[in-house]
């Protein structure tokens, strides 16, 4: 009996596979830290472009302006808090510093009485979401072990996304409601980003300090410390990014289809929806199969979109073109952080990070502007065009990259 309770033991070892580890804790709490706070800041992004174009009677290349350097700015602050954060080994005082600023920021936009009064509260709403950026993604990334890193950036993108396809909702329900009263939506739109902030504050824990002596290093040294495979990342993140402009763009392409002011964020209620939806699936895939066959396919449904939407004159176009553009974010935004995580080594984990998110930044910013202009001048056609064109080119590089491993390019 003794050698055949042996044999049964051995073969239930041999049967029993072994548990994928649970996502950890924090990765939860900052995924509905970030949905209440998108729910907020998504509010006034859907509402932002009848507020400069209508309320405030500007130019469409004033919603490119203030997009492209808001965001521009918030990289840029990712770059400076991701590279305090690895140097002081610290992470929720970064994230909570940003999820504060940007709750402190909210009351000034519905105070705003033009450009650049709305370009400094958007200036601070998006520098705290700069600070927070880095030491974040670096947190998710510390906690997370590798095999499971696609699914916590793709849970975290997910319920990221969730707030921001539920505030278009609230803002059409809010609008409707209070007679297009764009100033009261904005008031209202404060209380989910206090909510965020206070639950980040109660619930987040800072992980255990790490063994390593960084933070007596040079502010500077740890960017001249990232390895190839992450300044290959940058390289092609910069790039793709020059291919997609701020989703105002979208929300644009819905008022001339025929969407009224009321109803334009229906745009990015479409958007939203596909990119929650796939959002985790895709950051699992990515845990599976190569990351850049993930990112490639992201790529090649962006260029899809922008030239249905480039023709598009009916709602049947704008939905499948605005749909698609969400699948191309659920299909690069997660796996892009997740590729970072993989190739950065631990000691400048959020350096690297905040790097990413700066030359994405910049490109983000040269996008929206040049987005602007080219929609003045040619109309929404010859914009899409031009993203469709710059998205193929990033591609194309893309393609041409050696892999060298599962987490680098």
């Amino acid at each position: 009996m003794r050698v055949g309770a042996n044999r049964d033991s051995s073969l239930r070892a041999v049967n029993v596979k072994p548990m994928r580890p649970n996502l950890p804790r924090n990765v939860w709490i900052l995924g509905f830290v970030s949905l209440l706070m998108d729910l907020s800041s998504e509010i006034y992004h859907a509402l932002l472009p009848v507020f400069i174009t209508v309320t405030l009677g500007l130019p469409v290349i004033a919603v490119g302006a203030i997009d492209g350097i808001a965001e521009a700015t918030a990289n840029f602050a990712k770059l400076v808090s991701g590279r305090l954060s690895d140097r002081s080994m610290r992470r929720k005082p970064w994230i909570m510093a940003g999820y504060g600023l940007a709750a402190l920021s909210k009351p000034l936009f519905p105070i705003a009485q033009g450009a650049a009064e709305l370009m400094g509260a958007r200036f601070a709403d998006r520098i705290g979401k700069g600070i927070r950026g880095s030491p974040r993604d670096a947190m998710i990334a510390d906690e997370t072990p590798a095999e499971i890193r696609g699914r916590a950036f793709g849970l975290r993108q997910a319920l990221d996304t969730t707030g921001a396809l539920l505030a278009p909702i609230a803002a059409i329900l809010l609008m409707w409601l209070l007679a297009d009263n764009i100033r009261l939506v904005y008031w209202i739109a404060i209380v989910p980003a206090f909510c965020s902030f206070l639950l980040a504050w109660l619930a987040l824990r800072e992980p255990e300090q790490r063994s390593d002596t960084t933070k007596t290093s040079p502010l500077l040294r740890g960017f001249r410390d990232l390895n190839r495979a992450t300044r290959r990342l940058l390289a092609v993140g910069f790039l793709f990014t020059l291919a997609r402009f701020s989703e105002s763009f979208l929300i644009l392409k819905g008022v001339e289809v025929g969407l009224s002011e009321t109803l334009s964020p229906l745009t990015l209620v479409l958007f939203n929806l596909a990119y929650t939806v796939l959002a985790y699936p895709a950051g699992g895939l990515s845990d599976r199969i190569a990351p850049r066959t993930v990112l490639m396919a992201g790529m090649a449904i962006l260029i899809v979109g922008d030239l249905i939407l480039a023709w598009t004159t009916g709602y049947v176009g704008l939905s499948i073109g605005v749909l698609l553009w969400g699948a191309h974010m659920a299909l690069t935004q997660g796996v892009f952080a997740r590729m970072i995580a993989d190739s950065a080594p631990e000691h400048i984990r959020a350096t690297s990070f905040g790097a990413f998110w700066f030359v994405t930044g910049l490109a983000t910013l040269l996008a929206s502007l040049a987005a602007g202009f080219i929609w003045d001048r040619d109309g929404s056609g010859a914009t899409f065009i031009a993203a469709a064109g710059a998205a193929a080119v990033a591609l194309a590089m893309l393609s041409l990259l050696e892999t060298e491993s599962k987490g680098s390019v």
